[in-house]
């Protein structure tokens, strides 16, 4: 069957992560798609109260990805989308440590489960540019053949390597399978709730003083589009999803209309301490490190097999800028804790500097 062939679309598609906002809106616009017989959601927990609505045609399972297993063989399963992931460490749910046990033990679980699954002829896995790192030795443009130069300093960025890993050894051991790995940029859009999002988002916003880095985004839209595809057309390997085109992240602050607050970079976990002090949530390593070097990517191997390309990075941003048009009012109160936390970091820079000299 060749690249992009929509023929013989699977029957059964389990889809995993339906609690969470990518997968129940995945799995909902599966089961709207009469090509697919069922669509089963797979969720240890239950749905966030505002998604039960939008999961009425999904088939819901309660299961952990460990007992994966028995329902892949037990329902016949054609199809399994991994979207199971989690992008940033949460204190309620273990912190880091839960964060790896969900993306790398639960995504070894899922395949274990699919190499035993012997009807199962598809699987799509979502994965993250955050794969590539980021260092100051990186090449202006990543295609899916770069190899990181560095092992990426934040949780996530290791979990993808760890995760990708894991899937290779998969295609090797099941090559009767498609297996397709989708390297997301960070969403955004009028829909998206994300880290990133949530920065934007905010009156100040915190960066790095002498760092401009470039950025892509993708439209959430655009990737709900590109998973549908994958589940109902053939297309093996991995490919890059992001919006053409890129922003800096000044021209970013500027058209959302938001003012910069610049911290030292030898004072960088500043930038964490300022989000703590805005009341901006958890940022780690990760997000850090991407308004340090910024990252972008090539995305003409998906134009090109999907027959199919998102809406540029600055269409997509506006898109998220014209839903939160306002945003949150900053109070004197935060200004001045920003304010406190700018001076702190410029006090450790300088103390590094006379200790160095």
């Amino acid at each position: 069957m060749t690249p992009g062939s929509t023929s013989g679309a699977p029957g059964v598609v389990v889809v995993t992560g339906v609690g969470r906002y990518l997968g129940a809106h995945v799995a909902a616009r599966l089961a709207a798609d009469p090509r697919f017989e069922r669509v089963i959601g797979v969720d240890p927990a239950p749905p966030n109260p505002e998604l039960t609505d939008l999961l009425s045609d999904v088939e819901r399972v309660r299961v952990d990805l460990d007992s994966l297993r028995g329902l892949l063989v037990d329902l016949d399963v054609d199809a399994v989308v991994h979207l199971a992931l989690v992008t940033a460490p949460d204190p309620q749910a273990g912190g880091r440590a839960g964060m790896k046990e969900q993306n790398v033990i639960g995504t070894m679980q899922m395949l274990a489960a699919c190499q035993r699954a012997p009807r199962l002829r598809k699987l799509v896995v979502r994965s993250s540019t955050a794969a590539y790192g980021v260092s100051f030795r990186d090449p202006a443009v990543f295609t899916e053949e770069t190899e990181p130069r560095e092992v990426p300093r934040g949780g996530f960025g290791r979990d993808i390597l760890d995760i990708e890993g894991y899937v290779r050894g998969f295609r090797r051991r099941r090559p009767d399978v498609t297996a397709t790995v989708l390297r997301f940029a960070p969403f955004i859009g009028y829909a998206a709730d994300t880290t990133l999002t949530r920065y934007f988002s905010r009156p100040v916003v915190p960066t790095v003083f002498g760092r401009d880095p470039r950025l892509q985004f993708v439209h959430f839209d655009d990737a709900l589009e590109v998973l549908h595809r994958s589940v109902a057309e053939e297309h093996p390997g991995t490919y890059n999803v992001a919006g053409p085109g890129v922003l800096s992240l000044s021209q970013a602050i500027r058209r959302a209309g938001r003012v910069a607050v610049p911290v030292l970079e030898p004072g960088l976990a500043g930038v964490a301490a300022i989000a703590r002090s805005l009341g901006f949530g958890r940022y780690g390593l990760d997000q850090v490190d991407l308004f340090v070097h910024g990252r972008v990517v090539d995305t003409s191997r998906l134009e090109r097999e999907y027959d199919f390309t998102p809406r540029s990075t600055a269409a997509a941003f506006e898109d998220f800028i014209r839903a939160h048009h306002g945003g949150a009012v900053v109070t004197r109160d935060q200004l001045v804790a920003a304010e406190q936390v700018v001076l702190e970091s410029i006090r450790q820079a300088r103390s590094t500097v006379r200790e160095r000299s």
